[in-house]
């Protein structure tokens, strides 16, 4: 091979490989989004991913995720790169609970039967994969407060483990209005889950949704495009919420990733505090 070949073959290595980005932090609970060349073919641990007409993709990574993970990318024109996505393990806030009244924590037989109608509409919801863009864009934090609690925290209550905490819960005044993070379409509206109150979820592309709890009143129906920053709610302690709060989730298909993964850092004044979610959507 001459010189001048293999100093071109170089070139366009570098090229191919500079080609894949990702965006994101490499942690449990993460939503990674990636830009690859326009009509390349994505793989995360051998199973596709959908990517728009200009290379954007998402891929997500649950709570107790592996840790080791391979994305393959195969070029327009052939080629073939494979990234080692290497995820650090994460603590959470764990909370054990003693002496609470049975009836208290576990729902009788006809709760669980509304229980188990409800998830199963929220788990249909959650399989709309659209062609929107807007995963890919800039995000905003929905409401400006105090966070109260966060993700993949748990409570044990008798010694026995409940739902993990999938969300950030947002401390606000009831009547607060609730922005869309990033544009979208409502694809499910329920005003009165016995969990969450009400909850409204916005499908962003690609198998990203936003999920918000406990919402006194919803601004917008089901069907409806919104754009980032519109108010679709307000803040309220619908269903089992001990106090006003917004819970916002984030989903990568019917992965459940943490939405502080992409939201902007916390507005200066902001505060963290530790606690629980109290709702199990």
């Amino acid at each position: 091979m001459s010189r001048l070949v293999w100093l071109f073959c170089l070139v366009f290595i570098s090229t191919s490989v500079m080609s894949l980005e990702l965006e994101g932090p490499r942690t449990q609970g993460t939503l990674l989004r990636g830009n690859v060349a326009p009509g390349s073919e994505v793989h995360l641990n051998g199973d596709p991913v959908a990517i728009t007409a200009s290379g954007y993709f998402a891929v997500g990574f649950g709570r107790q995720a592996q840790l080791s993970h391979e994305l393959d990318v195969v070029s327009p024109d052939g080629e073939r790169i494979t990234r080692a996505i290497e995820l650090e393990a994460r603590e959470y806030d764990i909370q054990r609970v003693e002496g609470v009244p049975q009836e208290t924590v576990t729902p009788d037989e006809q709760a669980l039967e509304r229980i188990r109608a409800e998830a199963r509409r929220v788990r249909a919801a959650r399989k709309e994969h659209s062609k929107r863009r807007d995963f890919a864009g800039s995000w905003i934090w929905p409401v400006a407060g105090t966070v109260t609690g966060v993700y993949g925290s748990q409570r044990f209550y008798n010694g026995e483990p409940r739902q993990p905490h999938y969300g950030i819960d947002i401390a606000a005044a009831s009547g607060t209005p609730v922005a869309a993070p990033a544009g979208g379409r409502v694809v499910l509206v329920e005003p009165d889950l016995y969990f969450s109150g009400g909850t409204l979820i916005l499908d962003h592309g690609y198998g990203v949704s936003s999920t918000f709890l406990h919402l006194s009143a919803i601004n917008v129906s089901e069907g409806d495009e919104v754009r980032l920053g519109d108010v679709i709610g307000e803040v309220g302690a619908s269903g089992r919420a001990t106090g006003p709060h917004l819970d916002w989730r984030m989903n990568w298909r019917q992965e459940r990733v943490d939405p502080m993964t992409v939201a902007p850092p916390l507005v200066e004044g902001a505060t963290t505090m530790p606690g629980a979610g109290d709702s199990n959507q």
